[in-house]
């Protein structure tokens, strides 16, 4: 084969002048990013005299951790952390089960009334009943003012059944086919043929359930009362709410040190509420952007 008729081997590649202009586009939005973030975990660490001179650090002179100190000196964050732990322990293995023995259902060509059904589940994406009837329903369940209001109330997501549904509808029918020859029922075809199959599709709906039930805080307000049955972010809230309080019912110059200690345990409060998502994403992350395409799509 001639010189002009070979490939260029991979990696030979020269960079173009516009491979240069995206690279230098995505490592500006690269920094917009991670920049803000850094000066976040930055202003946690830092003092209160050092952050009202310079709110924009990035590297504070005086290492302190005076801020998570006085997060974690109020013991109703570590009862914020249990009653989280508790909505993800509960709530995540039922919203999967519910999504996906529905989403396998829909799926299959014979289930009965599937279009009705189907039906059913999109017209609340578009009408939502709202919070009132809601709470209605959890009060006739004598369910307000426990944790399973709350489990309940986020249980099921019409967007991650759809998104599930349609990962089902490419796997092959002949695989289903032949489980039901060899004597399966739907169960078992679900559970030792279909879902060993949709591992991107049940990361994916993993992770937005998880990050769901551990950002949750709405319905807690809503539907709880007590102070130890608030989760993380209802707790976070309080006391940052509080703090703030404080600064502002303070002297002139006691106020400027307690805003400025407000603001370091916001940003404490910030970064202690995202370690464990970026924790659990790196290992769902290889599977994510697989199970979104091939979710969102119907072939």
């Amino acid at each position: 084969m001639s010189k002009a008729g070979r490939k260029p081997k991979i990696g030979t590649e020269r960079m173009t002048f516009l491979d240069y202009m995206i690279f230098a586009v995505l490592l500006v939005l690269a920094l917009m990013i991670l920049i803000p973030f850094w000066n976040v975990i930055m202003i946690s660490f830092a003092t209160q005299k050092e952050y009202a001179e310079n709110p924009f650090l990035m590297f504070p002179k005086e290492f302190t951790l005076d801020s998570y100190k006085a997060l974690f000196a109020d013991g109703r964050i570590l009862s914020g952390y249990k009653n989280t732990l508790i909505l993800l322990v509960i709530g995540l293995p039922l919203s999967l089960f519910l999504t996906t023995s529905m989403a396998y259902g829909l799926s299959r060509g014979n289930f009965p009334f599937k279009k009705f059904l189907f039906f059913l589940v999109l017209f609340t994406m578009i009408f939502n009943g709202g919070i009132v009837p809601l709470y209605l329903i959890m009060k006739s369940l004598q369910l307000t003012g426990t944790l399973w209001s709350v489990i309940l109330a986020g249980s099921f997501s019409a967007f991650n059944m759809i998104l599930m549904m349609n990962y089902f509808y490419t796997l092959p029918e002949s695989l289903m086919e032949s489980a039901r020859l060899d004597g399966a029922g739907e169960w078992r075809i679900l559970f030792s043929v279909v879902l060993p199959l949709a591992t991107p599709i049940m990361a994916t709906i993993t992770l937005f359930y998880g990050v769901a039930y551990w950002n949750s805080w709405y319905d807690a307000m809503i539907f709880l009362r007590k102070a130890d049955q608030l989760p993380l972010q209802n707790v976070l809230r309080n006391i940052i709410v509080t703090a703030t309080t404080n600064a502002s019912n303070a002297s002139s110059v006691d106020a400027v040190k307690l805003s400025s200690f407000s603001m370091g345990m916001k940003m404490a409060a910030v970064f202690i509420t995202m370690v464990p998502i970026m924790c659990f994403f790196p290992m769902l992350q290889k599977h994510f952007a697989k199970g979104v395409l091939t979710g969102a799509i119907k072939t």
